[in-house]
């Protein structure tokens, strides 16, 4: 073997090692207790726009939740469909917003919300457990009820494009900084904004979403925000909780829902762990063109040391993906495609962001 391909090798091995360091757990609340007792009104804020065709599983599985002290106001931003209509036949308080954008649509909910806590859901969440908001509630007050509780819901898939977002929905959690085997010695990029849970008193003495007004990923720029004031930002995972179904539109949104968010939220992501998910995609994919030029070349050696760490990249992929979202197994043994896919979305991302300063979402054109 030739040196360069030795090197390749060990590059290809430390990659395994390094995700494994990476990626070491994503823990989920764990919290069963029945008692409804000492948990204050809770305000559930969804802002929204053209949400027609997601926002009924949210609201129907609130309507199924144990725990009934809570209101929910639906802020919609300006919608041109029947989102309103949808969110008022299951009895959530409409508001309007006239199109401000997200933040301003959930400061908006924020100042009509009459509970002691807030939580913000994404329209495209649901809960999957009739005690998932009771869990949820009972987790935070366990930790003091202070800060963010903030958790990145389950993903579920149905057609084949959607498992593109395999490496997307991994690197979008350790970017947050919190899942290596060091756990919090990194400082939390932000919070996750999908599921975001907080008190009312934490919320405005950060500013709250006016603060943050403009910021494209506002789930990042709330979460520094509560930080300035040293408040605690915690961040799990939902599974058995709560899932979302991301970009069931087509392949066009979902290209168009990355690309708007990634190249700014790589800046948060702590340096060691960046270097980190570069080294992993990196070996990730020399290995397979490794494996490929093995077996092209007839190396016999090559092309068996090659598979295995192919075969070990297949199965880890897997194990990172099934963390975060119910990707099919069988999918995994081409995890190159998903590598490739992502690297090209993040240059194009990159470039939208840094030479153009636009991005594009739901029909506006965002300025960066």
């Amino acid at each position: 073997m030739t040196a360069s391909e030795v090197i390749n090798l060990v590059l290809g091995f430390v990659g395994i090692i390094i995700a494994i360091l990476l990626f070491w757990s994503l823990p989920v609340p764990r919290f069963k207790s029945k008692n409804t007792e000492g948990l204050p009104f809770l305000s559930i804020i969804i802002p929204a726009r053209n949400e027609e065709a997601r926002i009924t599983p949210l609201l129907q599985s609130l309507q199924e939740q144990r725990y009934k002290g809570f209101e929910v106001l639906l802020v919609d931003d300006d919608s041109s469909d029947r989102t309103a209509a949808i969110a008022e036949s299951y009895g959530a308080k409409v508001l309007q917003n006239n199109g401000a954008g997200k933040s301003s649509a959930c400061w908006r909910g924020a100042n009509e919300a009459k509970g002691a806590w807030l939580l913000f859901l994404d329209a495209d969440t649901r809960f999957t457990s009739v005690d998932g908001l009771r869990n949820l509630l009972h987790y935070y007050q366990g930790k003091g009820a202070r800060g963010i509780l903030a958790l990145q819901p389950y993903h579920t898939v149905e057609r084949v494009y959607e498992h593109l977002s395999i490496v997307f929905n991994i690197i979008v959690v350790v970017g947050m900084n919190l899942f290596t085997l060091w756990g919090s010695r990194f400082k939390a990029a932000g919070s996750f904004g999908p599921c975001i849970l907080c008190n009312r008193d934490d919320y405005f003495l950060s500013g709250g979403h006016e603060k943050i007004e403009g910021a494209i990923m506002d789930d990042l720029a709330l979460g520094e925000a509560f930080l300035d004031q040293n408040l605690p930002v915690r961040c799990l995972g939902g599974r058995g909780i709560i899932s979302f179904r991301m970009y069931p539109e087509g392949f066009g949104s979902l290209i168009e829902g990355w690309c708007k968010s990634f190249a700014v939220g790589s800046k948060s992501t702590h340096p060691v762990v960046m270097l980190m998910v570069i080294l992993w995609i990196t070996g990730s994919l020399t290995t397979a063109f490794q494996l490929i030029f093995s077996i092209m070349d007839e190396r016999t050696t090559a092309m068996i040391l090659n598979g295995v760490l192919y075969i070990l990249y297949s199965i880890q992929t897997a194990w990172f993906a099934r963390r975060v979202g119910n990707f099919r197994w069988v999918y995994f043994p081409f995890y190159p495609l998903f590598f490739l896919f992502f690297a090209g979305i993040f240059l194009y991302s990159f470039i939208r962001v840094n030479v153009f300063h636009s991005v594009k979402w739901k029909g506006r054109k965002i300025k960066v």
